[in-house]
C-alpha cells in the first residue's frame, strides 16, 4: 500500500485536548493520523505544501457554545468544522481549518449505536475533514457523494459502514 507521504502530502496535525475524557494523547494522535491518511488517499484533494490541520478535543459545553454562536443551534453536537479560506488558488491550504469534537456526545452516540468509541471518533474526524475539503450533505445528491467517500475511507480503516450498507 502506498503511504500518504508518497501519494498526497500529509498535513501537519495540531492537537489540543481542552476538556473531556479523551484517549491518551499518543493513541489520539495515531487514530487521527490514520483517519486523515485514509481520507486523503480516497478524496485526493490538491493540498498546498506545508498544509496544517488543527483539532480541538473538548466537551459538550464548549461545542454547545460554538454551535449556538456559529450555527444558531442551542445544543451540543459531535463535531464542528471550521474551514480556512483558501490561500492558494486551486488548492486547499496551507491552513485546512479546525475540527472541534465533543467527547460526551461522541461517547453517547457510540454507546447508543453499539460502536467502539475509537471507530466513531475516526468517522467524525473523517466527516469533519471532508467538510474542510468542501464536501457537504445539504441535499440528497451531496449526501450520496459525501457518504460514499466516508464508507470507502472507513472501509480502509476496517470500520463498518456507518450508514447501514454493510460491513467495511
Amino acid at each position: 500500500m502506498m503511504s500518504l507521504s508518497q501519494s498526497v502530502r500529509a498535513p501537519m496535525i495540531d492537537i489540543l485536548v481542552e476538556a473531556g475524557q479523551w484517549p491518551a494523547r499518543a493513541k489520539l494522535r495515531a487514530l487521527i493520523e490514520r483517519a486523515v491518511e485514509a481520507a486523503l488517499a480516497v478524496a485526493k484533494p490538491p493540498l498546498a505544501p506545508g498544509s496544517e490541520l488543527s483539532l480541538l478535543f473538548t466537551d459538550d459545553a464548549h461545542l454547545r457554545r460554538l454551535n449556538h454562536r456559529y450555527r444558531d443551534k442551542d445544543s451540543a453536537t459531535n463535531v464542528l468544522s471550521f474551514p480556512a479560506p483558501p490561500a492558494t488558488a486551486g488548492m486547499f491550504g496551507p491552513l485546512l481549518g479546525d475540527l472541534v469534537l465533543a467527547e460526551e456526545t461522541i461517547a453517547r452516540e457510540a454507546a447508543a449505536g453499539g460502536l467502539a468509541f475509537d471507530d466513531h471518533l475516526a468517522h467524525l474526524v473523517v466527516h469533519g475533514l471532508l467538510h474542510l475539503l468542501d464536501y457537504e450533505h445539504d441535499d440528497d445528491a451531496e449526501a450520496s457523494v459525501m457518504e460514499g467517500l466516508e464508507i470507502d475511507i472507513l472501509g480502509r480503516l476496517g470500520i463498518a459502514d456507518p450508514y447501514g450498507g454493510g460491513a467495511g
